[in-house]
């Protein structure tokens, strides 16, 4: 039997959740250059209306563009349901990231984290991954990172919400391969966008990569195995963090990365 085509395979339309810009745009313009049509979703309604009409422009597919609040699960599933497409594969790249000590974080920026980095990946992988499993292929991609492989100081809820991620990919990437839908976490470091750039007022951290290399080094491991690491720098950290030091020296290590975080 001849090997599908990425488009045959995860078609005819992926749905990317925080689409905008950074990451997120990298990934939106990375399936369009490999034949899909879109649908990307994110909050800032300028930010996304300009992205969508580029990537149109550029690449020749639709896209549909959908403002939407991920805090609000309920909304969001009533938008995409409402969609006449058939969407083949799910990108999640949206997250919120609380910074500094949890003991200064609010309850409403906890909630915020949980419901966009944990409820909704969580709940737009079972509506999609249905009709996935009906017409035996697909595809599901969420977003990790380094952080979430030991306890990150300053970044403690951030971290942890990373780490429910890749152990759902983990477990789905088992479940589902026998039902034609390939599932991958991606385990990133430091990606080089907007509010990274922001966010670090220093030299990038070691292993930084352009938000476009982690995009393509993902979509390129899609159906190869459940985690890709971008960048052979961030590999040799993820195997030394988990396989060659303890906990406790882990956290440490991570301490001195984000410690001065706030």
């Amino acid at each position: 039997m001849p090997k599908q085509s990425f488009a045959d395979k995860y078609g005819p339309y992926a749905l990317v959740a925080g689409g905008s810009y950074g990451l997120g745009a990298a990934f939106a313009e990375g399936i369009a250059r490999r034949g899909l049509n879109l649908v990307i979703l994110a909050r800032n309604k300028a930010a996304l209306q300009a992205t969508a009409a580029r990537i149109a422009d550029q690449y020749g597919v639709e896209v549909i563009a959908i403002e939407a609040d991920l805090t609000d699960i309920g909304e969001v599933k009533k938008r995409i349901s409402a969609l006449d497409v058939e969407i083949g594969l799910l990108v999640y790249d949206a997250a919120s990231v609380p910074i500094g000590p949890f003991a200064d974080a609010t309850e409403a920026q906890l909630e915020s984290a949980v419901a966009v980095n944990v409820r909704a990946p969580l709940v737009l992988t079972k509506l999609l991954s249905t009709p996935m499993i009906d017409r035996g292929r697909g595809g599901v991609v969420l977003m990790s990172s380094l952080a979430g492989g030991q306890g990150s100081p300053n970044l403690a809820t951030y971290a942890a919400t990373k780490a429910f991620n890749t152990v759902l990919a983990e477990g789905l990437w088992k479940e589902l391969a026998p039902r034609g839908v390939d599932v991958l976490v991606c385990t990133a470091g430091a990606i080089m966008t907007p509010g990274y750039e922001q966010a670090e007022s220093s030299r990038p951290a070691p292993g930084t990569l352009p938000a476009v290399t982690v995009a393509e080094q993902t979509l390129n491991a899609l159906g190869r195995g459940p985690v890709v690491i971008p960048g052979p720098v961030n590999k040799i950290g993820r195997f030394m963090m988990t396989r060659l030091l303890s906990r406790r020296a882990t956290i440490g290590i991570m301490a001195k990365n984000t410690g001065g975080l706030s």
